[in-house]
């Protein structure tokens, strides 16, 4: 009877082709051109975006190979200037327009259906994409009214998620933005949010826990805001195909 290995599986090992995981014979390797076609014709087909591992699992590639293919299309899209690009969003990928050329197909489509967001969702967006993770409470410490609808709708959304629970009493829940939140605006990683000066908001978060537990926090609620206004449809959700 031979002894199990508990030998790890080395990093390298877990880069290789599935079926060479598996002690299976390799199959013939793929040509880059023929990796760049079955790239694309994932993406057209599935028309929403793909996890990165899910398509190296599909063609059997490593994650290297797969990256030196999507360049390797980008630059194909932008060389040409086609009608497709490529937008890359965290761990994963998906075909979309090209915006300059979203006129056009505007005017083939008309009406165009847009979806906005709130003001005052907006608002929790931003303060949830700049200080994540954040608690429900420190939000509303920050903008300064209850903003349970909104955390809700951007939940529903799928542009925020909740990310684990702080360790304080009660251990409330702590949200950050999902890929999805980086597709919508059109941002590769958070490293491309615009800069932004948090000093007076940090005297301001300051000032308000220490007096925590003198002056209650205004009770306001959403509906008391200035009337919501539509934001701006983010290039992305343009450029869907």
């Amino acid at each position: 009877m031979t002894e199990s290995s508990n030998t790890p599986v080395s990093a390298e090992e877990t880069s290789l082709p599935v079926s060479e995981q598996k002690g299976e014979e390799p199959k013939a390797k793929l040509e880059p051109a023929e990796r760049i076609g079955i790239v694309e014709a994932i993406l057209f087909v599935t028309g929403n975006a793909v996890e990165k591992k899910e398509i190296c699992r599909a063609m059997e590639i490593t994650e290297a190979e797969l990256e030196e293919t999507l360049d390797a299309l980008e630059s194909g899209y932008d060389f040409d200037r086609r009608g497709l690009r490529l937008l890359r969003f965290g761990a994963h990928v998906q075909l979309a327009t090209r915006p300059d050329y979203a006129p056009y197909v505007e005017k083939l489509l008309q009406p165009v259906q847009r979806q906005s967001l709130s003001q005052a969702v907006m608002e929790t967006l931003a303060v949830i994409a700049y200080r994540q993770p954040v608690t429900k409470a420190e939000i509303e410490q920050i903008r300064g009214v209850k903003c349970d609808y909104s955390v809700q709708s951007l939940v529903a959304k799928g542009l925020i998620e909740e990310v684990g629970r702080k360790e304080a009493l009660g251990r409330p829940i702590l949200y950050g933005t999902t890929d999805a939140f980086l597709r919508h605006f059109c941002l590769s990683s958070l490293s491309e949010l615009p800069e932004i000066d948090f000093s007076k908001l940090a005297e301001k978060l300051n000032a308000m826990n220490a007096q925590e537990g003198g002056e209650a926090m205004p009770e306001h609620t959403e509906a008391e805001l200035p009337p919501p206004v539509e934001s701006e449809m983010m290039a992305a959700e343009d450029d869907e195909p």
